[in-house]
């Protein structure tokens, strides 16, 4: 094959048409441009992204969640835009494609509801944002931080470090902790039970020790020692702190508590386990009458 020959071929190729919307053709080399261009657009998304991250957002002082906002919001519409261009760009007219769309949303509508909620979902959270990258949320039974959110679904990292997708319609419909969230000092209540023989001025002391000896709890709201109720074996007690880091309740409850059991040891304060008393007695005796006798003979 000669090298005319192939370059014919090759502008064959180009020109072969796979269908046709409405009037306008489209053919191998039309598909071709509008990847490369789409490409383009993809680039141009991430190159963008880069400088508003190094020089514009670096230099408001944003927090983490509003620079990923504001990163994917800028995305999506460099993307619709390179969608748009990359259609004209070849020739295909988009009226045409809503023709189609159309018709196929009849058919496949039901099948996309989720795909549909999910996306919708997404860009709630994007906007309203109820939920940020960096936040520690607890969404069921799964405590972890937020890492990413994407257009159908959101990265969760547990505390195990382990990647848990949640579809993004969960967090619109369904209840979800964040404790993240705004104001970020949360209050930990720790509920321990003591002896009643125990002398109640010492198990306050103690209790208030236990919370004045962590470095982690705040000073202001001043933490609470509160008497809850009587139980079956023990006064219920139960101290109330506030701490400043969401992400540390677990290690600060495990701290305190551990500070308890040393303390209550240390001021011989007894934490009761849960006991019952079992009374057995002679069965009672069977009454002897002349006709019960008579009947066992």
């Amino acid at each position: 094959m000669t090298t005319d020959e192939f370059f014919t071929l090759i502008g064959e190729i180009l020109k072969f048409k796979l269908f046709q919307l409405k009037d306008t053709p489209v053919t191998v080399s039309s598909v071709i441009m509008l990847i490369i261009v789409l490409l383009f657009f993809v680039v141009l998304s991430k190159a963008a992204r880069r400088v508003f991250f190094s020089r514009v957002f670096k230099r408001l002082r944003l927090d983490e969640g509003t620079i990923y906002t504001f990163s994917r919001v800028t995305h999506y519409l460099i993307m619709l835009i390179g969608a748009m261009v990359a259609f004209q760009f070849v020739g295909i007219d988009l009226s045409g494609l809503m023709v189609i769309f159309g018709a196929l949303s009849v058919g496949i509508g039901f099948g996309l509801q989720n795909l549909t909620s999910n996306f919708i979902s997404g860009l709630i959270l994007l906007v309203e944002r109820p939920i940020r990258v960096g936040d520690r949320v607890t969404i069921g039974d799964t405590e972890g931080d937020v890492v990413e959110i994407n257009i159908r679904s959101t990265e969760i990292r547990s505390l195990n470090n382990i990647s848990i997708i949640v579809p993004n319609s969960e967090f619109v419909s369904t209840q979800v902790v964040n404790w993240s969230h705004g104001d970020l000092k949360v209050r930990l209540d720790i509920d321990v039970g003591v002896s009643y023989g125990s002398d109640l001025d010492t198990v306050y002391k103690c209790l208030n020790l236990a919370a004045t000896g962590n470095s982690e709890v705040l000073k202001t709201p001043v933490h609470e020692v509160l008497h809850c109720g009587f139980g079956d074996s023990s006064w219920d007690m139960r101290l109330r702190v506030w701490i400043a880091n969401p992400k540390r309740h677990t290690y600060v409850r495990s701290e305190i508590n551990c500070a308890i059991v040393r303390l209550f040891r240390e001021y011989n304060v007894e934490i009761p386990f849960p006991q019952r008393d079992l009374h057995l007695r002679s069965p009672l005796p069977i009454p002897y009458t002349e006709n019960s006798n008579r009947e066992t003979q």
